[in-house]
């Protein structure tokens, strides 16, 4: 399983059709990424509550130095577009899917979920910078909605917002 301190391996997801590979090293390297897995899209938690909070904090975070936020899913990419299109998160969040689920697998984040379809991502977030885990949160039964949630993940403390005021400042002279 990832541990903070890791870099995150590189792996392809699809983002709204399987003609859309993106490489997850293109994504990671020398940026400030949120990233965060649901066990399904349209599930009732993932849809009422845990993407939501993202999207609802997606403004902020981006405010706080985030380059990007990264909903994952173990489902086929036309299910994420249609997700993503349902909740409107078109410039807040890419929606990812790993229809195999070959990175989840890779990461060691992923569970057997028989009711939902078989092989699904544990519930989780994670803060990275420059490809490597800042900050791991794991629902413990993989599906809870608590530390996985935006409102839970630490990324002001990760802020570049004063670096970059620091850099306007020497540009003035």
């Amino acid at each position: 399983m990832i541990r903070v301190g890791e870099t995150l391996p590189d792996g392809v997801l699809f983002e709204d059709h399987p003609t859309n590979p993106i490489k997850m090293s293109d994504l990671l390297v020398d940026r400030n990424v949120v990233m965060f897995a649901v066990p399904g899209a349209f599930t009732p938690g993932c849809s009422r509550i845990h993407l939501p909070g993202y999207i609802n904090t997606a403004g902020e975070m981006k405010s706080e130095g985030v380059h990007e936020i990264i909903c994952v899913s173990v489902n086929d990419p036309y299910v994420m577009a249609a997700w993503a299109e349902k909740n409107h998160t078109k410039g807040k969040i890419r929606m990812l899917a790993d229809p195999s689920g070959e990175f989840i697998q890779a990461i060691g984040l992923g569970m057997n979920i028989s009711a939902l379809g078989g092989y699904r991502s544990k519930r989780f977030s994670m803060y990275i910078i420059n490809n490597e885990v800042k900050e791991l949160n794991i629902e413990p039964d993989g599906t809870a909605l608590s530390c996985s949630l935006a409102s839970r993940l630490e990324y002001k403390k990760y802020s570049n917002k004063k670096e970059k005021k620091e850099d306007e400042t020497s540009n003035q002279d």
